[in-house]
């Protein structure tokens, strides 16, 4: 579909009021202004409220070495502290009082499902939103939004894959937050035809409460299932493996990769829990935080290093710098004459070129906005540090439907030089 074309259907998806509103807020001679907001308090807070703050220090890095087509990027953060209603309020604020020219890597299934009647009747470019929800990647009912992560479902169809490839008759439970997040997951593993003895639902924010976790403990050890999947945040993650040591249940743990942040469960449970994760089996799109070896994290370290000092480097700092690189690539490709609709184009039709740290191709297309599509699997060590099964990224692929899982040897985009993007 030629670019023409491409233009066409983005803005005929958008309800016809929003036409006025389908501007360049956010852009000047000199400065981009965008915006995002993320849990920076709450239960959620942990981990996640690095993620804002990577993100800034990856645009000052840029704006340090010429920002973009002589523009340099402000980002506006606001918290939303992981609830829907105030994550309404703030990007109503970050849209109408502050004008950014788009919201880049909000958190939540529900914080971004929020803000889609307002961002949609605004056209307001909603870019790699920090969410594996599925629906997202509906081009019509969300005709500005893009993600970034693969989808729950085909997280949950490949971790089914996963069992069924090293644990094949292995009994097995499944803790999920019981949201579209966890909705996701499980609709995925029945698409897998993955069995479970036992599933332990949580509200999101239970899993503060030390007789919540102490039901799901019993509940496995009722259950003694041989692995047990845990589908939640990071901070649910340490609240369920510090239960379980607690209580002397053992278990193979299989995390998610939302849940699997060696450092947020750190700053949660206390220095010592990363000893829980010890033995753990987790998922990732992303190289490991802690292999050096690999090009993007070198780079990525060395901004953080400058740019985010006495901020620790995790898998929440890399996400954060990775979505910066990606949003720098796409406001690259919008050209000099930046708009809203100039910026949608161009992700619609260079966006699955762009370079990343992600091992999973993008699929960004004129008809398809889906990021990523797939994960590797790793094994936690006694510091909490992840590493790749076999010693090396075995990525498997899939959808979001009734699509094979399969392995691939998709191979990333080269770092450009010194992390800074010539697209």
């Amino acid at each position: 579909m030629g670019l023409v074309a491409t233009a066409a259907l983005i803005v005929n998806a958008l309800p016809a009021h929003a036409m006025n509103l389908y501007k360049q807020d956010g852009v000047t001679s000199s400065t981009i202004t965008l915006g995002i907001t993320s849990p920076l308090t709450g239960a959620a807070a942990p981990g996640y409220n690095k993620v804002p703050y990577a993100m800034q220090a990856y645009f000052n890095y840029v704006n340090d070495n010429g920002g973009v087509n002589g523009r340099k990027i402000k980002l506006i953060i606001k918290d939303d502290a992981y609830n829907p209603v105030l994550a309404k309020s703030v990007t109503n604020d970050l849209v109408l009082q502050n004008k950014v020219l788009a919201i880049v890597g909000s958190l939540g299934t529900a914080e971004n499902e929020a803000t889609t009647r307002f961002i949609n009747d605004h056209g307001v470019p909603r870019l790699f939103v920090n969410t594996g929800y599925s629906g997202f990647a509906d081009a019509t009912k969300y005709p500005t939004t893009y993600t970034v992560l693969p989808s729950y479902v085909m997280e949950a169809k490949i971790m089914g894959q996963y069992l069924q490839d090293n644990f094949a008759g292995k009994s097995v439970a499944i803790i999920y937050q019981d949201d579209d997040f966890g909705a996701d997951a499980l609709k995925g593993f029945a698409t897998a035809g993955t069995k479970f003895v036992v599933k332990i639902p949580y509200a999101s924010g239970s899993q503060a409460d030390p007789t919540v976790v102490g039901k799901w403990i019993s509940g496995l050890a009722q259950a003694k299932p041989d692995v047990t999947i845990m589908f939640g945040v990071s901070s649910a993650t340490a609240a369920a493996l510090g239960g379980a040591y607690k209580a002397g249940f053992k278990t193979q743990w299989l995390l998610g990769s939302v849940g699997g942040d060696g450092t947020t469960i750190a700053t949660v449970a206390g220095p010592t829990a990363v000893g829980l994760l010890y033995g753990a089996i987790g998922a990732s799109f992303l190289p490991a935080p802690t292999d050096v070896s690999d090009p993007y994290v070198a780079q990525f370290q060395a901004i953080n290093t400058q740019y985010n000092a006495g901020v620790a480097f995790d898998n929440n700092v890399l996400q954060g710098m990775n979505t910066a690189m990606l949003t720098v690539e796409a406001l690259r490709a919008a050209g000099s004459n930046l708009t809203r609709a100039s910026l949608l184009k161009a992700i619609a039709k260079s966006g699955s070129t762009f370079a990343s740290a992600g091992f999973a191709p993008l699929g960004y297309s004129a008809t398809s906005h889906v990021g990523y599509n797939g994960y590797w699997f790793g094994t936690y060590g006694p510091t909490g540090a992840i590493k790749p099964n076999g010693g090396t990224y075995t990525l498997y692929t899939t959808d979001s439907g009734a699509g094979a899982v399969v392995k691939t040897t998709s191979k990333r985009p080269a770092l450009p030089a010194k992390g800074l993007p010539n697209n």
